[in-house]
């Protein structure tokens, strides 16, 4: 694995444009298409709910149960496609991660708003393993202190984002709508669920 650490100050940020190799995120992607129970989240946004503007669906062990925009989660079963992926990322990282957010992005009208990856289940300094599978897409950072300060790389197919340390603490991320045509892209985040949402 060749993680190659960004460049934003007070956060833990590293990428490997090619954790996957093109023949092994193919058929990832074809089989989370087909076996993954994609739903149309709802989250809260100014106050009121929505549903969220890509589909989801929450994914992990039977304890992992998981509350964000208003809403808990209980995990769906991972499917078999996905367990080589959990066993490789938790044999380099040396993380044991018990949990996905898997995210599909249809075409470039889906999206997802500026946010961060702070709820308490996650703990104070997360580690996040982010794999992106299909199109291309144009992923932000920007500081919370100065909203004005962002960073913006392109997540492509078989590309692992990795954000760990104060990066929640100290940024905001988002993946922006697009008027450029792009295929579907599946993002998923993998995670470590801590004891709090155990009860």
């Amino acid at each position: 694995m060749a993680l190659v650490p960004l460049a934003l100050p007070a956060a833990a940020v590293a990428l490997d444009p090619a954790w996957l190799e093109p023949p092994a995120a193919d058929a990832l992607l074809a089989a989370l298409l087909d076996d993954v129970e994609w739903e149309v989240h709802r989250i809260r946004l100014f106050g009121r709910a929505v549903d969220s503007p890509r589909r989801s669906c929450w994914i992990g062990d039977p304890h992992a149960s998981y509350a964000y925009s208003g809403t808990r989660f209980t995990p769906h079963e991972w499917p078999g496609a996905m367990l080589p992926v959990r066993a490789r990322l938790q044999d380099e990282l040396g993380i044991d991660f018990n949990s996905v957010l898997a995210n599909l992005y249809r075409d470039g009208r889906d999206r997802m708003g500026w946010h961060r990856d702070n709820e308490r289940e996650l703990g104070s300094r997360p580690v996040i393993a982010s794999l992106s599978l299909g199109a291309r897409r144009r992923f932000v950072f920007r500081r919370r202190d100065e909203p004005a300060r962002k960073h913006a790389i392109v997540l492509g197919h078989g590309s692992l984002l990795l954000m760990a340390g104060d990066t929640q603490a100290a940024y905001q991320h988002a993946l922006p709508a697009t008027a450029k045509p792009v295929g579907p892209r599946i993002n998923l985040t993998f995670r470590r669920i801590g004891p709090e949402a155990r009860g």
